[in-house]
């Protein structure tokens, strides 16, 4: 399934994703370069909400650029399954080697506002990342190490000592707890 059929098919959870939807339909009406970083102002990125098997801790990254632990992610660069996106990043940038997907389907669609930054000794302009996340799951127990271009501490939190160990209020308050949220409806009961 593409993703724009993904999209019309997913239901949004509230307001903003019902409204991020909309305009990430309207992108992806650029066709392929939005998948890549050549579409300067806007393009797609995958993001994933790590979670241990038991639905209680969180992964986070303390990111460089934004100064703050968050979830973890990055570019499409050119690929169109946002899902190996997500799941190649999160490898990358905390050392997993094995991480699932809880389900294939999309958990989440944010736009998301990046400021202009240096990156790599160059000036990178602000511009909009077109978000996809995937709820994913991973063995708190694997070792953990960070990816010292991107970030500079990998750990598991309690999910809401994670979302307050943020330093960004719009991402606490709109895509973490609304994370959260959603992952209480994959908690798994034991028989």
């Amino acid at each position: 399934m593409d993703l724009r059929e993904a999209l019309m098919g997913y239901i949004p959870y509230n307001e903003q994703e019902e409204k991020d939807r909309e305009q990430i339909l309207k992108f992806l009406e650029r066709g392929d370069l939005v998948y890549t970083r050549e579409s300067k102002d806007v393009h797609m990125t995958a993001s994933a909400w790590v979670t241990n098997r038991e639905r209680s801790k969180i992964l986070m990254a303390y990111h460089n650029i934004y100064d703050s632990w968050a979830w973890l992610g990055g570019h499409a660069d050119g690929e169109k399954n946002l899902l190996l996106v997500a799941q190649k990043e999160v490898m990358e940038e905390s050392g997993l080697r094995s991480v699932s997907p809880v389900t294939e389907d999309i958990f989440s669609i944010e736009i998301l506002t990046v400021s202009g930054h240096i990156k790599n000794g160059s000036y990178v302009s602000s511009h909009l990342h077109l978000n996809i996340t995937y709820l994913l799951e991973a063995d708190e127990k694997a070792n953990l190490h960070e990816k010292e271009d991107e970030n500079s501490d990998v750990r598991w939190f309690l999910t809401e000592d994670g979302i307050n160990a943020s330093k960004e209020p719009w991402m606490q308050t709109w895509v973490y707890r609304k994370l959260a949220e959603k992952m209480n409806c994959y908690i798994l009961t034991e028989n």
